[in-house]
C-alpha cells in the first residue's frame, strides 16, 4: 500500500500511542484525523500539531460513529485508512468485590467491542478505495495475559483473533488488515507499571511506521515479539515471568 497521500483516521489520537503514529503518518504526507472522548486532548494535540484534524467521538456510541462515517465522507471524501487505537486498562483484584463491575464492561466496550463497531460502520467506505488498511493496535499482552490487567488482557486477546480473521474474510479485497502488537508504551495509562521495561510512544511509531511501509501484516516491535517466541517455545515460564506480582500492589 502507498504510505502516503492517503486520509488515515486514528481513534484515540489526542495522546499517548494514537497521538505518535498521527504525527507519523502526518510526516509522510498524509491528511491525518484524530478522535476521542476528551476534546481538551484533542485541541491540545491540534495546537501543538498544526497540521492535524480532529472531531471528538465515542467508540461506544454507534450513533456518533455514523455520523463520523458522514462527516468524513463530506469534509474529506473519505478515509483510506483506519486506525483502531482507542483502549483503556484497569488494573485490579478480581477478588476486591469492591472495584466496579461496570468498569470490566467499559474495557471491554472500548477495547474489543469499539473496533468491531469502527470496521462495521466504515468498512462500505472503505472497500470503495482502490487501496485502503485498517490498524488494530492490540498488545503484546495478546500472546500472554498480565493477571493484574485481566480484562484488558483478554481484550486484547480477542482483538488478535479477530483480525487475524477478518484479515483472511477481506484478502480479496482492496483493504490490508495490519496489527500493531505494543510492548509497555510510556504513557499515562501504564504509569503504575514501574517494574516494566517500557519503549516512547516515538520509538513505537518509527518501528510501526518500518512494518507499514514494508507490508507487515503483523507488527510487533521489541518485548512483544520476545512474547510470541516464549508463549510457543516456554508458555509456563514467560507466564511466571510476567505475571510474579499477579494483582496490583
Amino acid at each position: 500500500m502507498t504510505p502516503s497521500n492517503k486520509t488515515v483516521l486514528i481513534t484515540g489520537g489526542g495522546s499517548g500511542i494514537g497521538l505518535a503514529l498521527a504525527q507519523a503518518f502526518l510526516q509522510h504526507n498524509n491528511t491525518v484525523i484524530i478522535t476521542g472522548r476528551n476534546l481538551s486532548k484533542l485541541e491540545k494535540a491540534k495546537a501543538e500539531n498544526p497540521g492535524l484534524n480532529f472531531i471528538q467521538n465515542d467508540v461506544t456510541d454507534s450513533a456518533q460513529i455514523k455520523a463520523l462515517v458522514e462527516k468524513t465522507q463530506q469534509e474529506f471524501g473519505g478515509i483510506d485508512v483506519l486506525v483502531n487505537n482507542a483502549g483503556v486498562l484497569h488494573t485490579f483484584d478480581i477478588a476486591d468485590e469492591s472495584f466496579p463491575f461496570d468498569k470490566q464492561l467499559q474495557e471491554i466496550d472500548i477495547d474489543f467491542t469499539g473496533p468491531i463497531r469502527m470496521v462495521h460502520h466504515f468498512l462500505p467506505m472503505l472497500k470503495q478505495r482502490p487501496e485502503a488498511a485498517i490498524v488494530n493496535v492490540s498488545s503484546g499482552l495478546a500472546f500472554v495475559p498480565l493477571t493484574m490487567a485481566p480484562v484488558y488482557s483478554a481484550t486484547k486477546a480477542g482483538v488478535h483473533a479477530w483480525t487475524q480473521s477478518i484479515r483472511l474474510q477481506l484478502a480479496n479485497t482492496s483493504i490490508k488488515v495490519i496489527e500493531l502488537m505494543p510492548p509497555v508504551v510510556d504513557t499515562d495509562m501504564v504509569s503504575e507499571f514501574e517494574d516494566f521495561p517500557k519503549i516512547s510512544p516515538q520509538k513505537l511509531a518509527s518501528d510501526f511506521w518500518k512494518g507499514y511501509v514494508n507490508n507487515k501484516a503483523e507488527i510487533t516491535p521489541g518485548q512483544s515479539s520476545q512474547l510470541k517466541l516464549m508463549r510457543r517455545l516456554a508458555p509456563g515460564f514467560i507466564f511466571g515471568q510476567i505475571n510474579k506480582q499477579p494483582v496490583p500492589a
